[in-house]
């Protein structure tokens, strides 16, 4: 069965809201094994929703509209979705009474404007609405069945839930789509693309697809089957191939994250973590206290942004301060040292480096210096990534985080 969201609403054309609703019930359909193939975003204009209707339902079997139902002049979802449709839209006396219950419950008087919200395309059909006062709306569009659903999020939901997925789940039969996710670290995705060049082209279901972004590349594995049991099972083989291929740099899976594979690293170890920062302003600290249960292994992070911060707190030294500079290798080893004499941890990683958009210390903007401290190990490695301020603080905590997860691990620290 194929799927077309249709998003009716200027503001997400002009970024004043994000299209949530796409992504939420993008998931609930995948879950259902039916494919979404195309997603729609159009303004509050009555031809322009007409023409993406007509357009979807010319190429979906399912049709699922957001947005456009409520009582205002530009709410114009309704009058668009009968033109679509050929119908004609019938006021229901049922809809109508509701509504005026509702506002006498409220205390209010109804707005006359609010009686639109009681026209239904016929032939067609409507869904009761427990939150909000708009109705859905169910008609057919040429060989289409489209639903029409609030946009308010909770209302969606309640509409999405209680009817539209049950509804397909029966039209759609006994399927199930299944994803897993292989989350890495240290490679391109060009360079993951080319590792996994013949998968990508040999699978067709399961399928491989690639996502790159926040300095990490992620690696889906999607298949389709009857249940979700059999549709798992075909993902196992195509897994391990995969992990064989990128080795250690898949750190996790799903919606695991770096931190949060440092952290189970660490309470299954009975290691304990401190850090220093300076470039990432305690960054890297409020990313590791966001996985539950931190402060098992987390004893904290000094934020010296300041030199004279990192001469009192940390004693990195004068000589290296005056010498090489604040961002140096030998400062990230200072750091580090001092951050594990300070919290008295047994593993300690430090971050320093000029985020930009100017020189900083001595260094061009975009250099990094990260140094672990642990026993027996001193280590520290350097970079320089040509990107905004913010993307490099991001990169450089992830840098520091995979550092932490290679030495717990005992793999090759990076050079």
């Amino acid at each position: 069965m194929r799927a077309e969201l249709v998003a009716v609403g200027t503001e997400l054309l002009i970024g004043q809201i994000a299209n949530t609703n796409a992504r939420w019930i993008s998931e609930r359909l995948a879950e259902l094994g039916i494919d979404v193939l195309h997603h729609q975003v159009v303004g509050d204009n009555a031809d322009r929703i007409v023409a993406s209707i007509r357009l979807a339902a010319s190429r979906s079997d399912v049709v699922i509209v957001t947005g456009g139902l409520g009582p205002t002049q530009d709410d114009v979802t309704r009058p668009a979705l009968a033109e679509a449709a050929g119908a004609t839209l019938v006021r229901h006396p049922e809809i109508e009474a509701e509504l005026r219950d509702r506002f006498e419950v409220r205390g209010r008087e109804m707005p006359d404007s609010n009686l639109a919200q009681a026209d239904v395309p016929e032939p067609g059909r409507f869904i009761h609405p427990e939150r909000g006062t708009a109705p859905g709306l169910i008609v057919s569009v040429d060989e289409a069945t489209v639903y029409a659903v609030p946009g308010v999020p909770s209302e969606m939901r309640e509409m999405m839930e209680g009817t539209v997925l049950p509804e397909l789940a029966e039209l759609a039969g006994p399927s199930a789509l299944v994803s897993r996710t292989l989350r890495c670290y240290g490679l391109a995705e060009s360079r993951i693309a080319e590792l996994l060049d013949d998968l990508f082209h040999a699978a067709a279901n399961p399928s491989v697809a690639y996502l790159a972004g926040d300095g990490e590349v992620h690696v889906r594995l999607t298949a389709k089957a009857g249940t979700r049991e059999e549709a798992a099972s075909l993902l196992v083989p195509l897994e391990e191939r995969v992990r064989e291929r990128l080795g250690d740099h898949v750190y996790g899976a799903d919606d695991e994250t770096m931190e949060a594979v440092v952290g189970r690293l660490l309470l299954e170890g009975g290691h304990t973590l401190g850090c220093a920062e300076s470039l990432t302003g305690g960054g890297l600290g409020e990313r590791i206290t966001a996985v539950p249960g931190a402060s098992s292994y987390f004893l904290g992070s000094a934020v010296t942004y300041a030199l004279e911060a990192k001469r009192s707190l940390l004693h990195v030294s004068a000589e290296t301060l005056e010498g090489p500079g604040p961002v140096s290798r030998e400062c990230a080893a200072e750091m580090a040292a001092g951050a594990r004499r300070l919290f008295g941890a047994d593993v300690a990683v430090a971050l320093t480096g000029a985020a930009g958009p100017e020189a900083h210390g001595g260094a061009e903007p975009g250099q990094v210096w990260i140094g672990l401290d642990a026993e027996g190990v001193e280590h520290q490695f350097g970079f320089r990534w040509p990107f905004d301020r913010e993307l490099i603080r991001r990169f450089a905590e992830m840098a520091a985080l995979d550092l932490v997860r290679r030495h717990l691990l005992g793999l090759p620290l990076p050079g």
